[in-house]
């Protein structure tokens, strides 16, 4: 049942923000080529094939056994329900903003996670482009997190939910007004906030980590405001790789093991 909650919101989500962007882009339409979005969104199929061969309902299922045993820091104080949820969704993002700003510190990690950004553009398939070990390696995280906190079924459900479906809008290739978009950041991570993210410029790729909420950026000094250039031209990427045949699906699973 969860597994089909988080599947028809998810597909929900992508075909809201691929319309969205069909009718109202903000980046000229034309640079978002059809041989990328294959290979993202073939990406996305191996790699969910990948974790539901190996990973299946792991942390549902943990948080689950978790919460039956009363293990986790939340289980051990006690925390009311609702507290706890609230607590729970917060700490896992604060969580994944380090995964993600350590995954662009640590050598190895970003040999994975150049796969994501080595699109040579962006837009909602943007955001299921990851090389399937680095999802494995952020499974184990969040499950080590569910286990240490006692994060409760539902809360990691919600969390999941909501991660999925933030990565998906603030990836998207959408105009917002420009007022709006400012009210929004003060709260959410939009996709102008995590464009900037995605330049090929390495001093804009160490900005703007957050994936949901826009807090984390503003609290640990990695936020930026504005691009240095025009985000409708702007490059997004990175050096090493600029021509399609680089950045095939093939050559992304190979990526992280080829010589530098």
């Amino acid at each position: 049942m969860e597994s089909s909650w988080r599947l028809i919101i998810f597909v929900s989500v992508f075909f809201i923000m691929w319309s969205w962007e069909k009718y109202n882009p903000l980046r000229p339409i034309e640079q978002v080529k059809s041989y990328r979005r294959t290979v993202n969104l073939t990406l996305a199929v191996f790699t969910m094939l990948l974790m539901r061969l190996s990973f299946g309902a792991s942390s549902i299922l943990l948080a689950q056994e978790a919460q039956l045993q009363g293990m986790g820091l939340l289980n051990y104080f006690q925390v009311l329900s609702v507290g706890q949820g609230l607590i729970s969704i917060i700490m896992l993002d604060l969580a994944i903003y380090w995964q993600h700003r350590l995954f662009h510190q640590w050598a190895g990690l970003w040999r994975l996670h150049e796969v994501h950004h080595s699109d040579l553009d962006f837009d909602v398939t943007t955001a299921l482009r990851f090389h399937p070990l680095e999802i494995v390696l952020s499974m184990g995280y969040k499950l080590a997190l569910i286990l240490i906190l006692g994060i409760s079924p539902l809360a990691v459900l919600v969390f999941e939910i909501g991660l999925n479906a933030s990565a998906l809008f603030n990836h998207s290739n959408i105009r917002l007004p420009v007022a709006l978009e400012r009210v929004v950041r003060l709260i959410l991570v939009t996709p102008a906030m995590h464009r900037i993210h995605h330049s090929i410029l390495p001093t804009e790729q160490a900005t703007n980590f957050g994936f949901c909420l826009s807090c984390w950026d503003r609290l640990f000094g990695t936020y930026q405001a504005t691009a240095q250039g025009d985000q409708t031209t702007m490059l997004i990427g990175v050096a090493r790789y600029r021509t399609p045949a680089q950045v095939n699906f093939v050559k992304c699973l190979l990526m992280p093991f080829t010589k530098r």
